[in-house]
């Protein structure tokens, strides 16, 4: 039987809560008075569709169906979880909980999307306080994983099966505090944040660089105690709290209520944080800490977004004003294997020899003037067909080179040939490669630009005395 989902108030969070429960398979009634509601949920529905699915390598449960209801208590009455996503103002809250709770079942779980309202304030005058709990999400909730739990124990147990179970990672508080956990550390650096901005220090984008350039992304996959682990080396946490605990009591940020570091307080965190790592070494850490940067920035590099755009303008740097000899087969790619392009077998997965394939034929096409410009200008090359040989394995870490040759330049025609090569100069993989001009706006096939073929001639000219590869 589908399970029942209804979500009290439609905006961005309470839009992300149907986005997440739908996509999972359970039927979701929505409450919302806002007479752009049905809109509004439309557009996180169509954004969600696009995204959640791409995290999985496997099919998603059935959509569950999503209907927005005239009325509270319609939206209530057969729900297995009702999460309440209203405007933060307790005497609303009170009303609404108190709303859902006549209406409700008894066997209901109700949780609230609160970001800093504590469960006993969200309880008071309650018909059934231990039902009412904090699930504090984030935004998009059909993205980011973590919701923050807080209240009675038995129900937030409840609460823990369902969101694992929707591919969520909840977080049991361990007591009810103002804020939560996360808000508690957006709030202090949100507050220091607005003093370096009045204060003349920073911009505002200056402080969103030094955050997506620096610390956030090693927060992004290591957390806060783990990093500073790391950052203490092999003699641990308990070291980087000698070396860098004093700075804590420096009138260095407005925020100078620190606790005081005792012998005690020190143990306690190191302890801690040595468990946290379970067995691994700090040079095991350090590689795990670095292939996850690696693979987070080059997903970025994909989007030309932050990080990821400093190391796309770095790289045509690094390649800029290379022009090579035509007269034998030219370097086309020039690189080391990165982490994200390994399989299950130990060596790089057979599609990303094609991701090299491709990014070969990209170079060919800068090097006859193809590039950018060209492209948006509303030309470009279309690859029709590719025939791969493999011959030995390739790794992560594994620097490689691609020699290629072209075959034919004539017409609407790019015959390329590719042999991928490792550091001994061992033949990893080969390629024939057939590619057909285009224009962009029929997306279908015409002769190149005058500068394209006049191009492709000249090197066709220096390649003749090459022998010929034939195609497979």
């Amino acid at each position: 039987m589908t399970q029942i989902a209804a979500i009290i108030g439609g905006g961005v969070i309470g839009g992300g809560w149907a986005a997440r429960f739908a996509l999972s398979g359970w039927n979701v009634t929505i409450f919302d008075p806002d007479p752009e509601a049905a809109r509004k949920i439309d557009a996180v529905m169509a954004n969600a569709r696009r995204s959640l699915p791409a995290l999985s390598d496997v099919a998603l449960p059935p959509e569950g169906q999503v209907k927005i209801v005239p009325t509270l208590a319609e939206a209530v009455a057969n729900a297995d979880w009702i999460q309440e996503s209203a405007p933060e103002r307790l005497e609303m809250k009170h009303r609404i909980l108190n709303e859902i709770q006549t209406h409700c079942r008894k066997d209901a779980l109700i949780g609230s999307s609160t970001s800093g309202f504590k469960p006993s304030e969200l309880q008071q005058g309650a018909l059934r306080p231990e039902q009412i709990f904090v699930a504090h999400p984030f935004n998009p909730v059909y993205l980011l994983p973590l919701i923050e739990l807080v209240g009675d124990d038995q129900t937030t147990a409840r609460a823990h099966a369902i969101l694992t179970e929707i591919g969520m990672k909840p977080l049991k508080v361990r007591k009810e505090i103002d804020a939560h956990i996360a808000d508690r550390f957006l709030e202090a650096v949100w507050r220091e944040a607005l003093w370096l901005v009045k204060d003349g220090i920073a911009t505002t984008q200056e402080i969103d660089d030094a955050i997506r350039y620096g610390f956030g992304l090693r927060w992004g996959q290591m957390g806060l105690f783990e990093t500073y682990r790391v950052a203490g080396g092999e003699a641990g946490m308990a070291h980087f709290i000698a070396q860098f605990g004093p700075c804590l009591q420096w009138p260095w940020t407005k925020l100078m209520d620190v606790p005081e570091l005792t012998d005690e307080l020190v143990h306690t965190i190191a302890s801690q944080s040595d468990a946290q790592s379970g067995s691994h070494s700090i040079r095991e850490l350090e590689r795990i800490r670095d292939d996850n940067l690696v693979s987070m920035m080059r997903s970025l590099k994909g989007r030309n977004w932050g990080a990821g755009a400093l190391l796309n303008e770095h790289d045509a740097r690094l390649c800029a004003g290379h022009e090579p000899d035509f007269t034998k087969p030219f370097i086309s790619v020039d690189r080391s294997i990165p982490v994200d392009w390994s399989d299950y077998n130990g060596h790089m997965n057979e599609s990303r020899y094609g991701q090299v394939w491709s990014d070969a034929a990209d170079a060919v096409m800068r090097m006859i003037g193809a590039d950018a410009d060209y492209i948006a200008a509303g030309l470009s090359y279309f690859t029709v067909d590719t025939h791969t040989k493999f011959m030995n394995e390739c790794h992560v870490g594994e620097h490689i080179t691609v020699e290629t040759q072209i075959l034919e330049g004539a017409g609407k025609k790019l015959q390329l040939f590719h042999e991928m090569k490792n550091a001994s100069g061992a033949l990893v993989a080969s390629c024939t490669q057939l590619l057909i001009h285009v224009s962009l706006e029929t997306r279908k096939s015409c002769d190149p630009g005058p500068q394209i073929v006049t191009k492709l001639a000249a090197i066709m000219a220096a390649q003749a005395a090459l022998s010929q590869n034939e195609a497979i």
